[in-house]
């Protein structure tokens, strides 16, 4: 009984929408928000691994940046290309995943 959560898709579009717009560190609430929200609800069981794939393609580049012997006063400047593309990817895939999931169950019901 999967059902759509209207916070888990905001956050999971905003993630790649900040990571563009070079406000990555801001990233992490919506981060944290479709990590939390996706664990801690039953029902959305089936976007688990799309949420945990976000938060650890977020993570490498954080920690990176955080544990950097030269690190930029920012982490969007900081963040190397493919890194940013990974977690855009990510981002997109689990606000796609939200959405066919979301869809998909409830098609099914009718």
């Amino acid at each position: 009984m999967y059902t759509r959560s209207l916070p888990v898709a905001v956050s999971a579009w905003a993630v790649p929408v900040l990571v563009l717009g070079q406000f990555a560190m801001v990233a992490i609430v919506p981060v944290a928000v479709v990590l939390t929200t996706v664990l801690r609800t039953p029902r959305l069981r089936p976007l688990r691994p799309w949420a945990a794939a976000l938060a650890a393609s977020y993570a490498i580049p954080l920690a990176l940046w955080a544990i950097g012997p030269d690190r930029a006063p920012s982490l969007s400047r900081d963040m190397s290309p493919v890194l940013a593309g990974v977690v855009v990817a990510t981002g997109f895939a689990t606000a796609i995943a939200c959405h066919v999931l979301g869809r998909r169950k409830t098609l099914a019901s009718h």
